[in-house]
């Protein structure tokens, strides 16, 4: 910690802990009771039960989670595939080339993601290319929205790299290629599983977008948690809200595993 002296540090964890618990302890705790809840009519809910986590893991609950798990892992392949590729590009370009990419890779983010799911709707619900009423769209609007950040993440990775390895291994006779895939990716590879879980947690939670363009067979449960609220049954809305929170932790647990792995590389 940078405060050294010991009245400095009570006074950071005392701001620290009145900032975080009523903005996000509380927020998670009462999602949390609510969704144990058979009803909550004072200061504190009653009448624990579980039987709203056996429906939100069952039946049409768990299609939506699975939908949401394949959306975010496909969005994730392919935003961390583009994004990657973009930014060790972008490396060799010079600095207006770098600018302009640095622009439109920024540009989803820079505007509401509903306006990025019109553009999306509006682009591919004709021919050529009809992706309206598929999956496909909803994948590809998330990917849309998630590259921003895989390209940030590897692009600010790639400008700390020592050229020194790279150079070291041109030197001892290995390809481009080679040098590609022995030496910069590997000394990447934790910016990469970085960027990967960003990418999952954003997709897991995109809800804007998403209502523009799901067809009714592919409906992520972000949508299906907007509908319970939306229809007033607001404790079964925070056990989905409490599946998909853990099912989200648990993914990015995963991948902080290999994160931590690669780091030692």
């Amino acid at each position: 910690m940078l405060v050294h002296s010991r009245a400095g540090k009570w006074a950071t964890w005392a701001v620290f802990l009145l900032l975080f618990v009523p903005l996000f302890a509380v927020p998670l705790l009462v999602i949390l009771a609510a969704s144990l809840a058979t009803h909550w009519s004072g200061a504190f809910p009653s009448g624990p039960t579980v039987e709203r986590y056996t429906a939100a893991t069952s039946g049409d609950s768990l299609q939506a989670l699975t939908t949401s798990l394949v959306t975010a892992v496909t969005a994730s392949v392919l935003a961390l595939t583009l994004g990657g590729w973009a930014a060790l590009a972008a490396a060799s370009l010079r600095t207006r080339g770098k600018r302009f990419l640095d622009a439109l890779f920024i540009l989803p983010v820079a505007v509401p993601s509903v306006v990025v799911g019109l553009a999306v709707l509006v682009a591919y619900s004709k021919p050529p290319v009809l992706l309206n009423g598929t999956r496909w769209i909803v994948i590809l609007a998330h990917t849309v929205l998630v590259t921003a950040f895989a390209y940030q993440s590897v692009a600010a990775a790639v400008r700390r790299l020592d050229p020194m390895y790279e150079q070291a291994a041109a030197g001892l006779g290995a390809s481009p290629a080679r040098v590609l895939w022995r030496v910069r990716l590997p000394l990447l590879l934790p910016s990469l599983t970085s960027a990967a879980g960003l990418c999952f947690a954003l997709s897991m939670g995109e809800l804007s977008a998403t209502m523009m363009l799901y067809p009714p067979d592919w409906t992520p449960l972000p949508v299906q948690i907007f509908a319970a609220t939306d229809r007033g049954s607001l404790f079964t809305g925070a056990a989905l809200a409490v599946v998909l929170m853990t099912t989200t932790l648990l993914v990015l647990a995963a991948v902080s595993r290999i994160r931590t792995r690669a780091s030692y590389r």
